[in-house]
């Protein structure tokens, strides 16, 4: 590994903002590993698979103690079901329960239009697989302990790197009756848009403000309703609609910092403004009987100006936070891993990652990552925040109404900016 002048993480600073941290540690135990990869969601899981599946030796170390959590993104686009099918895995991936989703659509009281068709486009998978991500999880982990170099250890928390001579050498965990350390050749900050691998390796992000933030919550879904996928709009409010088979997923987008002045306002306050954009669930809405039934998300868009250093990678919402508009973080970032496996994977077998290996993996990734935030970005400007901030009627963009335009989003959406493919 090639060292370079940067600035390493101070312990000093640390223990001044994480007290419990004891600069004097009594260690259970250190294993050593090719590659740790720090974070358990659909980017370090893929590529702890794709390693294990090359025989390299790789530790998988997530934060919880089961994937079961509520409101992640459970968008499967084609793009990663064609990872799957070259992974061999894609059928039994559709074995699991899962609802397709064929059509976003834009409703508002005065029309109807179709904002993303993926039925049209050329692939062996032309919709959005709905699968909850703990299934998904689940699902490639089991897939990953077929093979004997692969360990996953859950419960774990990362609390420091180690770094000698300017090297991430690995890092310190606490769990399991204390402290424990892990040497790697590699290691790879996959833990979201919380990332403790990317504070405790002071990266600088490039930062976005979205105008907006959303509530989620879940609606029994009747076999009348329509299929798919949907936004509807009012005067002056927005629900974003997820068909999962059995239930709907409702995103109800407000401005910015607004989610105090609806809580003070009251849960039959927004029960009220949810059922004036669709009011053909206001009997269904009533169900919507405690706070604890919906889920705040602050939407944050950026993204770190450089994702790595001597010995450290960040990939997915590590190195770059998505915005929920297109759901597409997922595939992003499983993207990543892939990319990630494809460039690395030789490097690791010979036990000699260099720093231009690191910097080859956010060479081809930053291209993609940019035009999509930017388009992201564009959606909420343009069509999004102005019926939030506003009680005018939205009309949607004349584009829409144009077959060969209307085929963008979809392709954007689904397959994304550069085909990513599993490299055997």
């Amino acid at each position: 590994m090639i060292p370079e002048s940067i600035k390493t993480t101070d312990l000093a600073k640390n223990l001044f903002q994480y007290p419990s941290i004891n600069p004097v540690h009594d260690i259970v135990d250190v294993q050593t590993t090719d590659c740790c990869i720090v974070g358990g969601g659909p980017a370090g899981a893929i590529l702890a698979l794709l390693l294990a599946r090359q025989g390299i030796s790789v530790m998988l170390l997530e934060v919880h103690k089961d994937f079961d959590r509520d409101f992640r993104g459970d968008t499967i686009h084609p793009s990663v079901m064609e990872i799957m099918e070259e992974l061999g895995l894609s059928a039994a991936l559709l074995e699991l329960p899962h609802a397709k989703m064929r059509q976003i659509r834009i409703q508002t009281p005065q029309d109807t239009v179709t904002f993303a068709d993926f039925s049209h486009l050329k692939t062996r998978y032309p919709y959005i697989t709905m699968l909850p991500q703990v299934k998904f999880l689940e699902f490639i982990t089991q897939e990953a302990q077929k093979y004997p170099s692969f360990h996953l250890v859950m419960g774990v928390n990362v609390q420091e790197l180690i770094t000698e001579n300017g090297v991430i050498q690995g890092v310190r965990y606490r769990g399991g009756g204390g402290w424990h350390e892990i040497r790697a050749i590699l290691t790879v900050g996959a833990d979201g848009r919380h990332s403790r691998l990317r504070h405790l390796g002071e990266f600088e992000s490039t930062e976005t403000s979205p105008p907006m933030d959303i509530l989620w919550f879940r609606l029994l879904h009747q076999p009348e309703d329509p299929e798919g996928g949907m936004g509807r709009f009012g005067q002056g409010k927005l629900v974003a609609m997820l068909d999962r088979g059995d239930e709907w997923q409702l995103a109800y987008i407000i401005p910015k910092g607004g989610y105090q002045q609806l809580r003070a306002e009251g849960l039959e306050e927004l029960k009220k403004s949810v059922a004036e954009v669709v009011p053909e669930f206001q009997q269904r809405l009533q169900n919507l009987d405690d706070w604890s039934k919906i889920a705040f998300l602050s939407v944050e868009s950026s993204r770190v100006k450089r994702w790595y250093r001597p010995g450290l990678l960040l990939i997915g919402d590590a190195a770059h936070i998505m915005s929920p508009v297109g759901g597409v973080g997922i595939n992003y970032a499983i993207q990543d891993a892939v990319v990630a496996a494809n460039v690395l994977s030789k490097p690791l077998k010979n036990r000699q990652v260099q720093l231009s290996d690191l910097a080859k993996v956010q060479r081809q990734r930053e291209l993609p990552t940019r035009i999509i935030q930017a388009f992201q970005t564009f959606i909420q400007k343009r069509i999004l925040t102005p019926v939030i901030t506003s009680n005018r009627t939205f009309v949607p963009p004349a584009f829409l109404h144009l077959p060969i335009l209307r085929d963008l989003p979809a392709r954007l959406i689904a397959l994304g900016v550069i085909p990513v493919h599993v490299k055997t």
